[in-house]
Order: structure tokens, then C-alpha cells, then sequence
């Protein structure tokens, strides 16, 4: 007989038509309930013919071999044989792989971090240990040979319902559990060590591990760079200057850059905070906007923080709520650098940014707002990329991201009298258009009438409202190849698209009631990173392959795997394009996907792995030699009715669920995938 608990039947329960009920209301604060945000009246700029843009792929610098663990060759062709969709309560990958836990909620991090105790939690101890809900993953060399390396993990948010026995709600917890919960959230910086040669990774145990770091919620104090640093907008009582802010929220997706720092992005911070209704009236319009109620005191799905800190009541300190929702960059190999804020890329519910080196040497960041019929966005740098890993060209690199000129995208169709809605292709057989960028603010100097460059900064989507952005599906994660300086954005999904009074599908955006999402394609003009237009299409329109409002690039639908609300994506050193879901629509567990996006296997998508009960895909990270695949299992078990003592999932251990991460490697010591 098993010493391990049996799981409990559970009753389950979903919003958005995809994730569970636990979910929205931990993961986004029941944004699902609340109306949708965006309100303004944006169009197209025209029904324009598409053009060809060339495809030359974007010139990138030296130094960013330095930054990946060394490609030591692989065909590039994706040989694995697909798994077949499931919903079983463990990680499952093809045949010819294995897999392993890397790190999971509660393990160590800093040197002398007590042994985890799930009754005997303190945020002292929580600060030294592993967060929870572990998202973007980044893997940095620390040796030439490979054998060493660092892991960065973003820790999204917090489950008070799978981590504190006997809970019955937020307001039994005590302020020291709220300050646990607080210590979860953030980053961790941890040392990991090549096991014997193989494509697994284990945390570094023994010695001093200098490297290692916890960033969190409650005490880690972050310098705000770029043009609205100092603002009116930035400063509160406790930091009259607005210049530092104490911690950093719901961190969900992020990016290595060229220079060996990691990016990591603010999403949905507007969940802790209250007291709005309190709040300046000529500042409710701006708060709405970002998802803060304003009517009552505690909108739905409140974490109610402030009764630890009173900086999370926006009745007492009105701006607090303007120093969140902004790209942080750390530093993993100096620990003792303060994170910084980049006012420059501007606020809004940034899934992440990642970092292209354009071919005149200014570096590019692109990024997603992860809301519904929000804007894509992307920044361009003043400075120019220094190559080489001296002492000068790092410290120079490290001011990239501080000043720039920042715009919002705007998309046009070339068959818009066609779309009705139900993802049925166009006469000329593809979904495509061209666009521009928008520019909003470059430096200190504002594009948008009636505003100055800190509003643009402090309320980007204001600034795209006001200037037509286009309206899109969740735009989550957004990444250039590097092998072609493409730029893929996944779409999750948009329930609301075409529903009542909101906003009708459109060529990007097919389907009304979009239950599965979308990928779409840019190419810069020219290839440049840095231009003002591009062109667009769809090589991928998720959900079942038998459904006839689905498209994978013309590819043989029949040899396809299903997949539904992509979320995060990613690259190999080939150039084939991985896509994490989130929230499969489909009814089986979330998983890895991966496809070639060039050549007569482009759209020819096939499933790598799923992950447990109730789980998340996220990540996904693979190292440049093709060797290890790194994932970040997020929310295991998390379905409505579940706790501690009944869970849903006992992924990974067999008792309760733990949020960890995850690596893959083939058996043979081959490249992942080919």
C-alpha cells in the first residue's frame, strides 16, 4: 500500500473557457471578471495590399556566442516522434528521452537555507529557498566547457490555497503569511552543474555558491532608470524621489540579452493592490486602465497585502501602483547589483521582452501586453551595442535599455472585406498585411499630443489608445530568430473577441471567441530591426487540426499535433520555433510543441511533452549546444477544491504539489528535438 495520499475526486470549475477558476483568480486576479480594459475605438489604417519584405535575417553581434552554452551540431530536422495529447498527473516526453526535476518550491538557494517545512513556513526561511510559481527560465555559462551554468527563474505569483495547510481564505492569513507569500514571489539566481556529461543539470550543494540570490517581493530594492524616473508619477511617501522601488511583481516571461543580463517582466500587478476607490478622482480613469478597480475598496480577486504593508493601499499612497508593470534587468553574475526598473520600455502588463542586436548595432526589444485587445510594442536603443566582453563594453552595455525610442504596432489587412469571424483563410490563402510602427516617445520627447514622455512611459496603453494601436488576442511572449530576424508573438486566445459590443475579428485576429490563440510572423523591412514598417502574417492558427478554422502554414493537417493557446516561445540553435501553452481549450494537459518555421517542414507542429494535472508550460529554454531543454512547470495541481492536505497533483515528490523546473535530454547524448 502506498504511503502517499490518495487523490480526492475534485470538483472542477473553469472561466475563460479555459483555465480553472483557482487559476484566474491567483494567476490574474479574476481578470476575467472584471470588464475588459480596453475601451478606445481603434482601427485599421487601411485595408493595404500586402508587400514581399525581404528575409535577410538581421546581423547579430559577436559576443552573443559567449552568452549559450556551445552548439556542437544537429541536423536541425524535429525526428522525434510526437506524444499523443493526455491528461495524466506526470511529465511525459518522447520516447529515447529522460527527464529530471532540477529545482523545485522550498528548495534551497543561499547557502544555509533551512530544509523546507511545509507546516513550519517563515518568510525569513522563504527568502533563502526557492519561490513558488516558476515561469521564465534562462540558463547562463559560467565555464568555457559547458559544465557549468547559471538558472534564472522568474516566480510569477502565489497559490495561498496549495501552500498554507488549513487554509480558509485571505483574510484568516496572518501578516506573516502574507509576508511568506510576499518572499515567494520574485526571482532566483542558482548555480547548476552538468550531471556526468549528460544534458541534465543539477543544483551546485556544496561551497559558496557566490552567485546564488533570492529577489523578492518584500525587502529587494530596485533603481528606476530611463525618463520617468523621478516623475511626479514614480514618487510616494516612502519615496519622495522616485528613483527606488521595493520589490517586483508577478513576473511572468523575460529574455537573456546579448550582454548576459536577464530581463523579466511585470504582468499582472494591479491584483495587489486596494483602496482604489480612495484614490484621487482625476487618477481612476489611468487605474482602470491598468485593471484596478475603482469602485469598491476590494475588487475581485485581491490578495489584500496591504495588511502587511500599508504601500499595497492605494487610498494612503495613490502611486504606488505606477512603480509596478515595468521590465526589470538583473545582473546574475554580480550579486550584489541592484535591479533595475526600465521606465524607457514603458508600463503596461509586460509578459517579457527579448533583445535583438540590429544590424546598424542599436539593440531592439520586443514585447507583448498580455490583455485582451492590447498592443505589441517594441524599443529601439539610442546606443549602439559594444562587442567583447571587456570590463568597458559591459558597463557601456548595461545603460542599453535606459534610453531609446519606444513605439506600439499598428496592422493593416490585405483581404479584411473577407474575414467574418470564422477563421475561414482568404481567397489568397493566407492571413497577412502589412504595418507600421507607431512612435510613442523617444527619449524625453513625447509623439503623443496631450501627453509628456513620463505619462507615455507611466501609461503606455493610454498612449496607444490615443494613437489607433491595433487590438490584439493576449499578445504574450514575442522573439526574433536569431538565424532570421523574424519575429514570432504568440496570441493566447480572446473569448471576448466579437462578443456583445466588444471588437470583431479582424485578418490578426480571425476567429470571434478565440478559445485557442494564434502565432504571428513579422518581418522587418529590409530585415532591419530598427524600421518603421513590416510585414505580417499567421503560420500558425491553433486548435484541433480537424477544425476546419485552423492553419499550420498549409502544411498536411492530418500529420499535425493539436494545440490550443500558445503562451511562450522560444528557439533552437537551429532555428526551429517551441511553443509552451497555456490553458489548453482542448481538454488534455498543457504542453511543448515545436515546429520548423522555415523550408517544406514549416507548420509541421508536433507535441514534445506535457506536463501534469492542472499545470502550466512555461520557459522553455534550450541550451546552444541542442543538449538540454529546460522548462518551468508552473501550478501543478491547481483546480478548484484543491489544498495541501487534498490535492489535485502530488507532481513531483508524491504528496502535494510543487511548482518546479524541468529538464529533458536525449538518452543518446543527441541535440533535444532532432
Amino acid at each position: 500500500m502506498s504511503d502517499h495520499p490518495r487523490l480526492l475526486p475534485l470538483l472542477g470549475a473553469t472561466r475563460h473557457g479555459t483555465r480553472d477558476a483557482m487559476t484566474c483568480l491567483y494567476r490574474c486576479g479574476n481578470a476575467c471578471e472584471h470588464p475588459v480594459a480596453n475601451t478606445s475605438d481603434n482601427a485599421y489604417f487601411g485595408d493595404v495590399v500586402n508587400a514581399e519584405v525581404s528575409r535577410r535575417g538581421v546581423v547579430r553581434a559577436g559576443a552573443v556566442g559567449a552568452l549559450v552554452l556551445g552548439f556542437g551540431g544537429g541536423s536541425g530536422a524535429l525526428t522525434f516522434k510526437p506524444i499523443p495529447p493526455n491528461k495524466l498527473d506526470t511529465l511525459v516526453v518522447p520516447n529515447g528521452y529522460d527527464h529530471a526535476v532540477v529545482i523545485r518550491w522550498g528548495d534551497p538557494v543561499l547557502p544555509g537555507a533551512p530544509r523546507f517545512d511545509v507546516h513550519a513556513q517563515t518568510a525569513a526561511a522563504q527568502s533563502k529557498q526557492f519561490g513558488y510559481n516558476n515561469d521564465f527560465v534562462g540558463v547562463l555559462p559560467l565555464d568555457k566547457r559547458g559544465n557549468r551554468a547559471l538558472l534564472v527563474v522568474n516566480h510569477e505569483y502565489t497559490n495561498e490555497d496549495l501552500m498554507f495547510p488549513g487554509f480558509t481564505g485571505m483574510d484568516a492569513l496572518s501578516a506573516e503569511q502574507l509576508r511568506i507569500a510576499m518572499a515567494a514571489h520574485g526571482m532566483s539566481v542558482v548555480e547548476l552543474e552538468r550531471v556526468a556529461g549528460t544534458g541534465q543539470w543539477t543544483p551546485v550543494d556544496k561551497g559558496r555558491r557566490p552567485y546564488n540570490r533570492r529577489v523578492t517581493a518584500l525587502n529587494t530594492k530596485f533603481d528606476v532608470t530611463g525618463p520617468a524616473a523621478g516623475s511626479a508619477w514614480l514618487k510616494t511617501a516612502a519615496d519622495p524621489k522616485g528613483r527606488t522601488v521595493v520589490g517586483t511583481l508577478n513576473n511572468c516571461a523575460g529574455g537573456v540579452t546579448p550582454w548576459g543580463t536577464v530581463l523579466s517582466g511585470e504582468e499582472n500587478f494591479n491584483q495587489y493592490f486596494v483602496g482604489a476607490d480612495a484614490a484621487p478622482a482625476e487618477l481612476k480613469p489611468k487605474l482602470e486602465r491598468y485593471g484596478i478597480g475603482t469602485s469598491s475598496r476590494y475588487p475581485s480577486g485581491s490578495r489584500k497585502w496591504e495588511r502587511a504593508d500599508e504601500r499595497f493601499d492605494l487610498a494612503r499612497h495613490p502611486n504606488e501602483a505606477h512603480r509596478f508593470g515595468w521590465i526589470v534587468e538583473i545582473d546574475p553574475f554580480d550579486p550584489e547589483s541592484r535591479p533595475r526598473k526600465h521606465t524607457a520600455l514603458g508600463r503596461f502588463k509586460h509578459e517579457g521582452a527579448n533583445v535583438t542586436v540590429a544590424r546598424d548595432g542599436r539593440v531592439v526589444a520586443y514585447m507583448g501586453d498580455d490583455e485582451r485587445f492590447d498592443y505589441l510594442y517594441k524599443f529601439v536603443s539610442d546606443k549602439k551595442f559594444l562587442k567583447g566582453n571587456s570590463w568597458a563594453a559591459r558597463k557601456h552595455n548595461l545603460t542599453l535599455l535606459e534610453s531609446g525610442t519606444l513605439y506600439v504596432a499598428k496592422l493593416g489587412q490585405s483581404s479584411a472585406a473577407e474575414i467574418d469571424g470564422s477563421g475561414r483563410l482568404p481567397a489568397d490563402g493566407a492571413f497577412n498585411g502589412r504595418g507600421r510602427w507607431i512612435k510613442l516617445v523617444s527619449g524625453n520627447r513625447s509623439y503623443v499630443d496631450g501627453m509628456t514622455a513620463a505619462d507615455v512611459l507611466t501609461f503606455t496603453r493610454l498612449a496607444g489608445d490615443t494613437v489607433g494601436a491595433t487590438k490584439m488576442d493576449r499578445p504574450e511572449d514575442v522573439e526574433p530568430s536569431l538565424l532570421t530576424g523574424k519575429v514570432y508573438v504568440a496570441l493566447t486566445n480572446n473569448t471576448n473577441r466579437g462578443v456583445g459590443s466588444n471588437p470583431k475579428a479582424d485578418e490578426a485576429n480571425p476567429r470571434n471567441a478565440n478559445k485557442h490563440g494564434q502565432i504571428l510572423e513579422l518581418v522587418e523591412e529590409r530585415g532591419d530591426n530598427t524600421a518603421e514598417t513590416f510585414a505580417w502574417s499567421l503560420p500558425i492558427v491553433c486548435g484541433d487540426p480537424a477544425d476546419p478554422s485552423t492553419f499550420f502554414s498549409g502544411y498536411d493537417k492530418t500529420k499535425v499535433s493539436p494545440i490550443s493557446c500558445p503562451d511562450n516561445v522560444a528557439f533552437d540553435a537551429t532555428g526551429n520555433l517551441w511553443i509552451s501553452t497555456d490553458g489548453n481549450a482542448l481538454g488534455s494537459n498543457d504542453g511543448l510543441f515545436a515546429t520548423a518555421i522555415e523550408g517544406p517542414e514549416r507548420g509541421h507542429l508536433k507535441q514534445f511533452l506535457t506536463v501534469p494535472l492542472g499545470a502550466e508550460t512555461c520557459g522553455p529554454f534550450i541550451t546552444g549546444d541542442n543538449r538540454s531543454l529546460f522548462v518551468a512547470v508552473q501550478h501543478p495541481g491547481e483546480i478548484t477544491g484543491a489544498s495541501v492536505e487534498n490535492p489535485a497533483s502530488n507532481w513531483p515528490d508524491g504528496d502535494y504539489a510543487k511548482p518546479g523546473v524541468v529538464v529533458t535530454w536525449r538518452l543518446d547524448g543527441g541535440p533535444v528535438g532532432s
